[in-house]
Formats: structure tokens, C-alpha cells, sequence
């Protein structure tokens, strides 16, 4: 998993099947959400499904131009569409249904 920023975020997330992690640091359901994504990181191909992270508090910018209020949110962009989002910790297999279904 690659962190990207205001700077890189719509280059890293234009093609393909992206899913964005926003979180902080401070964030406790961000830190219990960050060990299920790895091993997501680790079932997938990236050309399969590339996962990225973003700080929303050192890139407040993309974080509030797509309206994200609450931490953790995943948002799953597909050649660079936003095609869902949600908030709050998932499990793996949460995750991997929703992959499933917009894959």
C-alpha cells in the first residue's frame, strides 16, 4: 500500500480499480481498519486492485473535495470514478464483497 496526497492523488487513482483509505493517525477505528488492508494489499494483484492511503490532516484538500466528514472512509474509484464509498471499519470480507460487486 502507497500513501498519496493532494499532489498525487489523481494520478494514482485514474486508472483502474482503486480503493482509498482515508484516515489520521489519532484515528483508533483507522488503526483497527489499516491490518485488514494490508492483507487485502497482499490477496490482490495490484493491476487487480491497487490500495492507497491518504492523511486527511496533511491533505485536507482531496478530503474535502470529496466531502469526507468521517474516518475511516474507503472509497473505491474505478478509472477514475468514485463508484462507492463508506465509512467505519470493515472486515476483509466485507471489503472483498464490494470489490466483488464493482469489480
Amino acid at each position: 500500500m502507497q500513501a498519496v496526497t493532494d499532489a498525487t492523488f489523481a494520478q494514482e487513482t485514474a486508472e483502474g480499480l482503486v480503493l482509498i483509505d482515508f484516515w489520521a493517525t489519532w484515528c483508533g477505528p483507522c488503526r483497527m481498519q489499516a491490518p485488514i488492508l494490508e492483507q487485502l494489499s497482499t490477496e490482490f494483484d495490484e493491476s487487480d486492485l491497487k490500495i492507497v492511503k491518504m492523511d486527511v490532516d496533511e491533505n485536507p484538500s482531496t478530503a474535502r473535495e470529496f466531502g469526507i466528514m468521517s474516518i475511516p472512509t474507503l472509497m473505491f474509484k474505478k478509472d477514475g470514478q468514485v463508484v462507492k464509498q463508506v465509512a467505519g471499519v470493515h472486515t476483509k470480507d466485507q471489503l472483498k464483497a464490494i470489490i466483488a460487486e464493482i469489480g
